[in-house]
């Protein structure tokens, strides 16, 4: 008789233990980054090695085995699993983040997915539009097509966003719940980079969603709130992503630049240009461009971090942010990504023939830095504008932010 293993508990491991893990790490997945990218999903070995460690459920209640560490872990775990790889940084992040919104959900919820198995993966689709609810007795009948659902290769489950009208007028915004057989996955990832994150398509039709399968993302409708928070009352699951969801993904792309940085900064210690023998690094312009672009990544990781501790401790203390301060929040995500892109732009521009090679690790960094910061978060002409307005006494409204 098969005997199924049980889940290992990781309810016990810190911040820093967890810092640890993911940081020991990092060599395994720079040798392992090739044969995802040609997999276009992690490898086995990976995924094996991050369920082990349990870093896909550093956001996951303790109640359920998970780590649940601070806010602040959002942003630094995938930070540092992307020096290694940025597609795992992103996958681990998108996983791990939705263990965080299942702490949202109806405990019956929460009992489907983790009773049989807490590792479960769960991918998404967020975009509301691409989906549409329509009120049935008990939930509503969901049909949509979602693209970009990162990690869906290694998901059971999915949440899928949609918007629920009766005829013309809204009556509510929803992540929904949906396993596997649910839906159809399209096979459609091929891109010029992230290809190891399996962002694939995925669309459902007519699929009854029961109310408990279901979370109102109306945050602006008075009276909202979040079912699961009854049993999950840890302040930091108040924290609404729709205002910091860039800062995880973010932080996959500052650590992208740190290992391009380093790259770059080895290729120059080793190499005197073929033509003239001149050393690299005595070269100014070679120079300026390694100390630019430290400069920015710094920055860049100052900037997001800071604002996941201010409202982590924020929430901590009773508060909320208001709308000026959530859209700062999105303006900073934007304005980080876009100095990490300069600075790994130069990077790359600076290795010259060199990095246009397959083999060479900053050929896949500068195309893995270009194809992330197409994220809508990472937008800057949608995402600095609206800040812009609230600051000069305009009004902003979102029904979900």
């Amino acid at each position: 008789m098969d005997m199924k293993k049980p889940a290992a508990s990781f309810a016990n491991v810190s911040y820093e233990e967890a810092m640890r893990r993911a940081r020991e790490l990092i060599p395994f997945l720079r040798e392992q980054a090739p044969a995802c990218e040609v997999a276009r999903k992690l490898t086995p070995a990976v995924m094996e090695a991050l369920h082990r460690q349990g870093l896909v459920r550093y956001l996951q209640p303790r109640a359920w085995g998970g780590m649940e560490l601070p806010f602040v872990s959002y942003f630094d775990i995938p930070e540092l699993l992307s020096r290694g790889d940025i597609s795992v940084g992103w996958t681990v992040d998108n996983l791990a983040s939705h263990h965080r919104n299942l702490a949202w959900f109806d405990p019956k919820a929460q009992e489907e997915v983790w009773g049989s198995n807490p590792d479960a993966g769960i991918a998404s689709g967020i975009a509301y539009p691409q989906g549409k609810g329509v009120p049935a007795d008990g939930g509503i009948v969901l049909s949509g097509e979602w693209n970009f659902s990162s990690g869906t290769d290694h998901s059971d489950w999915s949440l899928l966003a949609c918007v629920v009208r009766d005829g013309d007028k809204i009556l509510d915004y929803l992540f929904c719940l949906l396993h596997r057989s649910q839906y159809e996955v399209v096979d459609d990832w091929h891109t010029l980079g992230m290809r190891a994150t399996s962002s694939k398509t995925v669309r459902c039709k007519d699929v009854f969603v029961p109310a408990y399968r279901s979370v109102s993302m109306y945050v602006a409708r008075e009276g909202h709130s979040w079912p699961g928070l009854k049993t999950n009352r840890n302040p930091h699951y108040r924290i609404p992503i729709s205002a910091l969801g860039g800062h995880g993904i973010g932080a996959c792309l500052i650590g992208n630049a740190r290992a391009a940085l380093e790259t770059a900064i080895d290729l120059v210690k080793s190499r005197s240009t073929n033509y003239t023998g001149a050393r690299m690094r005595d070269f100014q312009t070679v120079q300026l461009r390694i100390g630019a672009a430290g400069a920015k990544i710094d920055a860049a990781y100052l900037l997001m971090r800071n604002d996941c501790l201010e409202v982590q401790r924020m929430y901590e203390e009773g508060g909320a942010p208001d709308i000026e301060t959530r859209l700062r929040y999105k303006r900073n995500a934007a304005m980080g990504v876009k100095l990490c892109v300069e600075a790994v732009d130069s990077l790359h521009e600076m290795a010259g023939a060199n990095g246009i090679y397959d083999h060479h690790p900053l050929q896949r960094m500068f195309r893995d830095m270009r194809a992330a910061a197409g994220h809508f978060s990472f937008s800057v002409d949608a995402q600095l504008p609206p800040w812009g307005l609230v600051a000069l006494g305009g009004e902003f409204n979102s029904p979900t932010l």
